[in-house]
């Protein structure tokens, strides 16, 4: 197998990965059967689900709500914590705008989001 082809075949190597596991350790060798199939439907499993169902990366929309419902916040207590008003953060969220580099810092030092996800770099 070169290449999982469709969902079956993704399931099962999945619960092949699972039996091979434990039966391989750190100080296996490279050369040892199981550790070479584990590598190999490693590697296929890897490239299926980066195919099938990456995630992307997240956006400054995203992260402001997840860290809104980490932190129990509202629109209102956001924009009191951050110092920006709450029809700006409104409008943040509702993609219409983009922070500048000074409210991006804040952001990004306040609310522990990475500076290129505020940025969409």
């Amino acid at each position: 197998m070169t290449k999982i082809e469709n969902e079956n075949q993704y399931r099962w190597a999945l619960n092949r990965v699972e039996e091979i596991l434990p039966l391989v350790a750190d100080d296996t060798p490279l050369d040892n059967p199981y550790s070479i199939e584990l590598d190999l439907l490693s590697n296929l499993v890897a490239d299926y689900s980066d195919e099938h169902y990456s995630i992307g990366e997240p956006t400054l929309i995203d992260m402001l709500k997840l860290r809104m419902y980490e932190m129990g916040l509202n629109q209102l207590a956001l924009s009191k914590l951050l110092g920006i008003s709450p029809s700006r953060i409104s409008e943040y969220l509702s993609g219409k705008k983009e922070p500048t580099l000074q409210q991006a810092r804040i952001i990004s030092q306040k609310l522990n989001i990475d500076p290129a996800i505020i940025l969409g770099i």
